[in-house]
């Protein structure tokens, strides 16, 4: 006997809001109450509107990833991290986004660009949609272009590190920030079977917010 399960594939449905209200306005994500309705049901949830984000994990021809060290008011802590930012400017291209970031962040540009992964950060409270990029072929910002840090970001250090070796650490719950973790995990995976799984940079995103209808 054989039970029919549906695809492995995450599906974009119709909103079934049918009343939403802005209860915070923030400075960059606002908190939204909303009522929906679920299989008969009616819900109320708060949801934070977020405008989504952009990751790059770069490569060097040595295999080693580049990280980025910041301070993370929320939880106390020095983090390592991937290079990454907010898509805050309306209408502005995912891809152009990740480039910049790799530039103001890292001081990096890259000849070769692809998607490495998407996915949500928190979709039991958030709408947050982001989407990781593998850049290589790695060459400096000249000195006089880089851009001025200012803020957590004016204390930023980097760090190559070995894919494996970064590997290792996520593994031994030395390091914890999700896009790092996804971001490195992936891209082992990835590597270890020739790169066949990468998507071309200009991939559809139909997941980020500003694709989906909203109520």
């Amino acid at each position: 006997m054989t039970s029919e399960h549906p695809p492995l594939r995450d599906e974009i449905v119709p909103s079934p809001v049918v009343d939403s209200e802005i209860v915070f306005d923030g400075v960059v994500w606002d908190v939204r109450r909303e009522a929906f309705d679920l299989e008969g049901e009616r819900l109320v949830r708060e949801v934070i509107d977020h405008p989504g984000a952009v990751a790059v994990l770069a490569l060097d021809e040595q295999d080693r990833t580049l990280l980025i060290r910041q301070y993370r008011h929320p939880i106390s802590s020095h983090e390592w991290e991937i290079p990454a930012g907010l898509l805050d400017v309306a209408g502005e291209d995912p891809l152009l986004a990740a480039q910049r970031e790799l530039a103001e962040e890292a001081d990096l540009v890259a000849e070769h660009w692809a998607v490495l992964v998407d996915y949500f950060s928190s979709p039991g409270g958030m709408n947050e949609a982001l989407r990781i990029y593998l850049a290589r072929d790695l060459s400096e910002v000249p000195a006089a272009e880089r851009h001025e840090r200012e803020g957590e970001e004016a204390h930023i250090l980097h760090r190559r590190v070995p894919l494996d070796e970064v590997v290792d650490a996520v593994l031994a719950g030395d390091v914890h920030n999700s896009t790092l973790v996804i971001g490195v995990l992936a891209a082992q995976r990835m590597r270890d079977h020739g790169w066949t799984s990468l998507r071309p940079a200009d991939s559809p995103w139909p997941q980020h917010p500003s694709n989906r209808n909203h109520a």
